[in-house]
């Protein structure tokens, strides 16, 4: 369970990383910060989830690609194969 936690963690912070170099960081960030549950620290990596991880992880995503659309959907894609056992 830590271990899928973890994850969790990394996968969150690798997204809003890559996406802040598409969007740039204010926007990323911003959108990030307004996800419920999410904790970021002072360098905007996730170290914290508060609720169900998933269903975080699907609210940042929609977040993103509602501003970027398939350009968000495509740099993503390569990422999440790095986390197999996020089941996405």
């Amino acid at each position: 369970m830590e271990e899928i936690r973890n994850q969790y963690l990394s996968l969150l912070s690798e997204i809003i990383a890559v996406e802040s170099d598409l969007l740039g960081p204010d926007i990323a960030i911003c959108k990030a910060k307004n996800i419920g549950g999410l904790v970021l620290d002072k360098n905007n990596n996730v170290i914290g989830i508060k609720g169900d991880e998933n269903h975080i992880l699907h609210l940042l995503v929609e977040s993103y690609l509602d501003i970027a659309g398939q350009t968000a959907k495509d740099i993503l894609e390569p990422i999440f194969r790095k986390y197999p056992l996020i089941n996405i």
